[in-house]
């Protein structure tokens, strides 16, 4: 703010005009109860408060709010622009700054020196940051259950769980991975991801691949799911462990119980004992159930729920306190041509013209000293600009004077 004292008494009271406040931020915080990214899909656009204006006898505006946009778990954040990974969120309550709000202009009170006692100028507040953000979940289970589509994946899990999975008997029923908690003895618990059907290509993106590999990436261990009434068992279960390092070779080497399932079937009975000397030789641990009937799932789950307590966590990428700053160097700037005038862009310049007030002739004044002491007048002179050319910097329109 502009403004002076003019209390009685105080003949010369000088320059009074406060500070701007400080922009909001913009802060993603994991919300366990949080299970989608759906909001962010239904609107996309997310500002945090504006901040107050200064005030007279060196009043402060008030900041603006922080605006905090609640994420599920397992969230990773990336730069939708140049695509790089910004934070990995993972722990409930985990908090990341992504963007600052901008900072408040200067009142005329903090121009006032020696020389100039009575200055008129002050500045208005620094845009705050903006981009856009591309959103990933990858759910976070304690088990994967993998296989081919039509292994019973979805069966399973609904045996097991309270999940309430579509179930057909025709590949791909399943289109979105689906989450249950299995309960076991002594109130313990663990959380089971069923992964839509995987097929040869996946890794590559074939089909749904890597809409759904991202997710086993969160699991300690794996349930690989044999569909027993396949032509043939073996060459389905190999080729989704080939798929599953392809994808990821941490993969290859996470805790995989191979589960022969459809034991209610005469085929699935005939291939019991092949599959389980093909799987042992691996070193995988093997056993057979029937998702339908029940039979064999109890003491399936009691050797998962080993296998999961013995097992290490994954590892997981985790920045914390990541702040989303300019990358360029601020001063650096670029002239182009742009219709009958100049275009001056630059992170600095144009922060500085945002924040200049055009209207007042001591601002316009400084602004013109800016422009000199950045280089960016002589170097529209030698671009060749003209008295009445128009100089775009940033939103402002500027007409170029004589000296």
């Amino acid at each position: 703010m502009i403004g002076f004292r003019r209390e009685k008494h105080v003949p010369l009271g000088g320059p009074s005009g406060g500070d701007g406040g400080w922009g909001g931020d913009i802060v993603l915080v994991v919300n366990p109860n949080q299970n989608s990214l759906i909001r962010f899909h239904r609107g996309n656009h997310f500002r945090a408060g504006d901040a107050g204006h200064g005030n007279t006898k060196d009043r402060t505006g008030a900041n603006g709010e922080t605006l905090y946009l609640e994420i599920p778990p397992g969230t990773i954040v990336r730069n939708a622009e140049t695509g790089d990974q910004l934070a990995d969120l993972t722990e409930p309550g985990q908090e990341i700054l992504i963007l600052k709000g901008g900072k408040g202009g200067r009142g005329n009170a903090r121009f006032a020196s020696s020389i100039n006692q009575a200055p008129r100028i002050a500045e208005r507040g620094e845009p705050g940051e903006e981009m856009w953000l591309e959103l990933e979940l990858k759910l976070i289970a304690d088990v994967g259950l993998v296989g081919v589509p039509n292994a019973g994946k979805s069966t399973l899990l609904s045996v097991v769980s309270a999940a309430k999975p579509k179930i057909a008997s025709y590949p791909f029923t399943t289109l979105q991975p689906s989450l249950g908690v299995v309960t076991l003895d002594d109130f313990e618990t663990m959380t089971i991801a069923d992964i839509p059907g995987l097929i040869e290509g996946a890794a590559d993106g074939v089909g749904l691949g890597h809409d759904f590999l991202r997710h086993v990436e969160r699991t300690k261990v794996l349930i690989h799911l044999i569909n027993g009434a396949a032509s043939d068992p073996l060459v389905e279960w190999a080729m989704i462990n080939q798929e599953l390092a392809l994808y990821d070779i941490a993969l290859e080497k996470r805790p995989q119980l191979v589960v022969l399932n459809k034991m209610d079937l005469p085929d699935a009975i005939a291939w019991e004992p092949i599959i389980a000397e093909e799987v042992k030789k691996v070193g995988y641990p093997f056993c057979a159930i029937s998702a339908v009937t029940g039979e064999g799932v109890r003491d399936m789950l009691y050797r998962v729920k080993k296998m999961l307590d013995d097992a290490p966590e994954p590892e997981i990428a985790f920045e914390e306190g990541v702040v989303i700053r300019p990358d360029a160097e601020e001063a650096a700037f670029v002239i182009e041509r742009e219709g009958f005038g100049w275009r001056v862009s630059g992170k600095r310049i144009e922060r500085v013209a945002a924040m200049t007030y055009f209207e007042f002739d001591a601002t316009l004044i400084r602004f013109q000293k800016i422009l000199e002491g950045m280089g960016i007048t002589k170097a529209l002179t030698e671009a060749g600009v003209k008295p009445g050319d128009i100089v775009y910097i940033g939103d402002e329109e500027l007409e170029w004077g004589e000296e």
